[in-house]
């Protein structure tokens, strides 16, 4: 959860004040698919005790209530209840679930008390639910974007590698499993968020394969709420493999690549763009028939954090408001923001390159550029628009990508040196989308 959506620590107006009426109001509240309350409105009479009583009526989503006064269900699975005890209502409140994500996206309560003439009380938070945390401090603000990773960050190796698997009837067969875990991952030096991932790390494991493979994955949801993945390297219907996957419960999802690309997967449990901006992507890469081999070959995926303060020094959580702004903190390649600039990428002068690219989103998309090179090759979603040997002898300074497109780009190196390489949306690199390419003689 997201402290900011939860409220906590800040109290609104109760019954202090208000004379008792030794009344109880008792309503109920159901938690429902879409992302809503029902009813979305209770009124109560102002001095009488509130008691909600929650159901949690959506299949596969783990939903709570929180009250801006402190009261709370707890996170309730589908299916289960709890009571809400809200005591002496005065004026009224404001409610919501707290799951991250979820109070953007409208699942929000009001609580109205009225007065004896039957209009609402003066004062209270009611309708104030939306508010707030947009405004919030950034905690990237802090972070050191030249410095080192910390200690405790292992840089993701960049490196693609090859295609491998058992060869079944006649085709390969990838199988894995993505165990979903929520833990801290470091996105800058000093910044850890508190992320949702496929594998134990933000961003998930890379898949790669050739045209005509199948793959079989293995989804088991070790989180606290609902989660899914949606494989656009796949041509499936939707309904059952990409379906959310509650807490606990696991899901086979099998699909066999016929077209080659660089592909997106992420979670598509709503709201996806809070799911991907916690963690929950990676790539599948996908090789054509009768791919050149190349000397060194690279693959980076571009992604944006929207970060509000979590609980303590360097801590951070999803912010929701931000994402719904598109106001990232941090946009970075594979996860973190300084980790290729203290260990770049490698190559020697006159050797084949080629980098794979994936812009993750969850909104923002890419302008790869390398800082003193050309690209005599391009490929961008499932075909090329440049190649070497043609009549314009054209080369490209950089590749662009929407939000959820692939490529790549390959080129070579004539000097020794240090390349940089960036999105060229610059206010993005200076947000960490950066790194550094090591070319030896």
């Amino acid at each position: 959860a997201d402290p900011a959506a939860a409220g906590l620590g800040a109290p609104a107006a109760d019954g202090a004040g208000t004379a008792p009426t030794g009344e109880t109001t008792v309503v109920r509240v159901a938690a429902r698919e879409g992302m809503r309350f029902e009813p979305a409105v209770v009124e109560v009479p102002a001095g009488d005790e509130l008691v909600i009583e929650l159901v949690n009526e959506d299949r596969t989503g783990v939903h709570d209530l929180v009250l801006d006064s402190g009261a709370g269900s707890g996170r309730l699975a589908p299916g289960q209840s709890a009571t809400v005890e809200a005591g002496v209502v005065g004026a009224s409140l404001a409610g919501w679930c707290s799951v991250v994500g979820h109070r953007s996206a409208g699942m929000t309560l009001e609580v109205v008390a009225l007065g004896a003439d039957g209009r609402p009380v003066a004062g209270g938070t009611a309708g104030s639910s939306a508010g707030g945390p947009a405004a919030a401090p950034d905690p990237a603000a802090a972070a050191d974007l030249a410095a080192a990773p910390g200690p405790e960050h292992t840089t993701r190796s960049p490196v693609l590698a090859p295609v491998t698997g058992p060869v079944e009837d006649g085709r390969r067969v990838h199988r894995v499993r993505l165990e979903v875990e929520e833990l801290d991952q470091e996105l800058a030096p000093g910044l850890r968020l508190r992320s949702w991932t496929y594998g134990g790390r933000y961003m998930g494991p890379t898949l790669h394969g050739e045209v005509g493979d199948v793959f079989e994955v293995e989804l088991h949801n070790g989180g606290t709420t609902g989660h899914s993945v949606d494989f656009h390297a796949g041509v499936v219907a939707p309904d059952g493999p990409m379906r959310t996957v509650p807490p606990g419960e696991s899901l086979t999802y099998r699909f066999e690549a016929v077209r080659s690309g660089t592909w997106l997967y992420h979670c598509a449990t709503a709201p996806m763009s809070s799911h991907v901006a916690a963690g929950m992507f990676g790539a599948v890469v996908v090789d054509p028939p009768g791919l050149p081999p190349v000397d060194r070959e690279y693959l980076l995926v571009h992604s944006e954090a929207y970060l509000a303060a979590g609980d303590g020094p360097g801590a951070a959580v999803v912010s929701p408001e931000r994402v719904r702004a598109g106001t990232p903190s941090l946009t970075v390649f594979n996860g973190h923001a300084t980790q290729y600039l203290h260990e770049p990428l490698r190559a020697r002068v006159g050797e084949r390159v080629r980098i794979r690219l994936l812009a993750a989103g969850p909104s923002g998309g890419l302008s790869f550029h390398v800082v003193g090179g050309q690209f005599d090759t391009v490929h961008k979603e499932g075909a090329y628009l440049l190649r070497p040997g043609g009549p314009e002898q054209g080369g490209a300074q950089a590749l662009d990508l929407a939000p959820a497109q692939g490529g790549f780009v390959e080129l070579t190196f004539a000097e020794p040196g240090t390349y940089p390489f960036l999105d060229h949306d610059l206010a993005a690199a200076e947000r960490g989308a950066r790194g550094l390419i090591r070319v030896e003689g």
